[in-house]
């Protein structure tokens, strides 16, 4: 039996420590990076930081209250009431900007799902019962208006809430299937990443694209980031050619690819699950020699 406080402790640092890596991963197209704010004017690489260490308190908590607990209407709502102090330890360390709100819900269930399976199970599973938690209907939720459910009304996307309705397929099929493909290739981890963003890019149906600039920004970021598959990724000079191509447009169209960000995180958290449970397993089976 793992300790509860360690494990919760190692769980919320790796979410908060997935958020990082997403931010400062570069060239990311129309996101802030290390290298530029993208199509955004009122945050930067220091925000996005700032944002994700603030966090790190929600999903240690989520993790304790989800320890060794199975997916429930009190578990999400209880999840539910740290998320929101989450979003007010957000705004407070931003200045209000919304940096993370989405990563908030996708991460902090994902957090939960994990240390409801003790990191036993597989990747798909923590996924899938995440999926499960997400069913359950919020009977607490403040009945506000959000960009979020503004674009799904609109355009009759599922957005996030149906993302992690459907257990994360998006991460599930595209995020860590490439990620895995692309290391396979010997590519640096960086490569490996702007891939996976890419390939979200390429399938997801992003509401914070469509927010923005909708439909028709959506379709062609789309359809960009499917050519940059095409031509190999973004090892490929031709590939890089193209991602830069798409940074372009997508900052001056002022659109930004906030959903596909948001599971390119949870792609890092989840990858980071395989290869922790990965490492244990060999650990026990050095045991038993």
């Amino acid at each position: 039996m793992k300790d509860l406080q360690a494990y919760s402790f190692k769980l919320g640092k790796l979410a908060v420590q997935s958020l990082i890596e997403e931010a400062e991963l570069a060239p990311k197209p129309g996101l802030v990076d290390k290298n530029s704010s993208g199509s955004h004017t009122d945050m930067s690489l220091k925000t996005m930081i700032k944002s994700a260490k603030a966090l790190e308190t929600t999903f240690r908590e989520i993790a304790e209250i989800s320890f060794n607990q199975i997916p429930s209407q009190e578990l999400r709502e209880e999840i539910a009431v740290i998320g929101r102090r989450g979003e007010q330890a957000m705004f407070k360390a931003t200045g209000g900007v919304n940096t993370h709100k989405g990563a908030i819900w996708a991460l902090g269930l994902l957090v939960s799902s994990a240390a409801m399976d003790l990191g036993k199970s597989a990747i798909e599973e923590v996924a899938v019962h995440a999926g499960r938690l997400a069913l359950f209907t919020d009977r607490n939720l403040p009945a506000v208006k959000t960009n979020g459910s503004c674009v799904k009304a609109r355009f009759g996307v599922d957005g996030a809430k149906g993302e992690a309705e459907q257990g994360f397929p998006h991460v599930r099929h595209y995020g860590l299937p490439i990620l895995y493909e692309s290391r396979k290739r010997c590519m640096n981890e960086n490569l490996c990443r702007l891939n996976v963003l890419i390939a979200l890019m390429a399938e997801l149906n992003d509401t914070c694209i469509l927010h923005r600039g909708g439909a028709e920004a959506l379709e062609s970021t789309k359809e960009h980031a499917k050519v940059i598959l095409k031509a190999g990724g973004v090892s490929t000079s031709r590939g890089w050619q193209l991602l830069e191509q798409l940074d372009q447009s997508l900052c001056r169209q002022k659109v930004s690819p906030g959903g596909s960000a948001d599971l390119l995180a949870a792609t890092i958290f989840m990858d980071y699950l395989d290869q922790n449970a990965k490492s244990e397993f060999k650990r026990h089976e050095a045991l038993l020699i």
